[in-house]
């Protein structure tokens, strides 16, 4: 099988995709506790149950970032760890949108420049407000990028639903490079296992020239959210994208940092969840 050779890299400090911080809401029914006591029924009426209020998720450490990378055998097949992913990048995403050619969605053209601009920098999900970590993986000539963080939950639900926009906003587009070629890119919904609280997932391609000959880059995109904390993970090259890849490793990476927010140690047979 033909392997994507997409730069994907994960950031190991503040990134990714989005860390836990949900904070539990407690109340203080002191007075009215006060006033049943005060009543002459009281004695003989039963204390009602109280259910306590959900305990705050514990925020992501750096130590629980680094735990909830996936490895290998998260994405089984011929993948390798890389030591380089965090100076990974593909000039091919690098150029500037044709605004001219949205006429009257001038707003969508800012979109599909901070889509380009996102993947080149590999900061879908933003900045991370808390830890983060990243790594990254080859295959032949693919390259996979995993980055998980402490994004906070609103942060990351703003990520999904901007993510999610994307097919109908930039379905079609011409950016120009620096060296002034046209590329065309194509952006379509793709379909993940159900991973995390919420997850939108793309396939990215981008026509163009390498070297004088043509040449299509292709790009998956799987973004997920635990809690305040996030992942995503990006996954191609030019020789196409490993769909099957790409939704192992979010479905595991959703699972590892899941465990991690639990206070558990990941599993290391990720085979257990398929």
């Amino acid at each position: 099988m033909n392997r994507p050779s997409r730069p994907v890299r994960i950031l190991g400090s503040a990134l990714a995709v989005g860390t836990l911080l949900a904070t539990a809401a407690c109340s203080d029914g002191g007075n009215a506790a006060d006033a049943v006591s005060a009543s002459p029924m009281a004695e003989d009426t039963p204390s009602p149950t109280v259910t306590p209020s959900p305990t705050s998720t514990p925020a992501l450490t750096r130590t629980g970032a680094k735990a909830a990378l996936i490895t290998e055998a998260d994405i089984e097949d011929d993948w390798t760890q890389a030591n380089n992913a965090a100076s990974w990048r593909d000039k091919l995403l690098i150029g500037k949108v044709d605004v001219a050619a949205f006429l009257n969605t001038k707003s969508n053209a800012a979109d599909c420049q901070k889509l380009l601009n996102s993947l080149y920098s590999d900061s879908l999900l933003g900045r991370a407000v808390g830890a983060s970590a990243l790594t990254g993986f080859t295959a032949g000539d693919a390259r996979m990028l995993y980055q998980a963080g402490d994004y906070g939950r609103a942060s990351m639900d703003k990520s999904l639903a901007w993510i999610k926009s994307l097919p109908q906003k930039c379905a079609q587009f011409t950016a120009t490079g620096s060296d002034g070629g046209k590329r065309t890119v194509r952006v379509v919904q793709s379909s993940l296992p159900k991973a995390g609280d919420a997850r939108e997932g793309l396939t990215v391609r981008v026509q163009g020239t390498a070297n004088g000959d043509p040449t299509t880059l292709t790009v998956d995109i799987a973004a997920l959210r635990v809690g305040a904390s996030g992942a995503v993970v990006t996954n191609g090259g030019l020789s196409g994208a490993d769909h099957d890849s790409t939704k192992r490793a979010a479905q595991h990476g959703a699972q590892r940092l899941k465990d991690v927010l639990a206070g558990k140690t990941p599993s290391p047979h990720p085979s257990e969840f398929d």
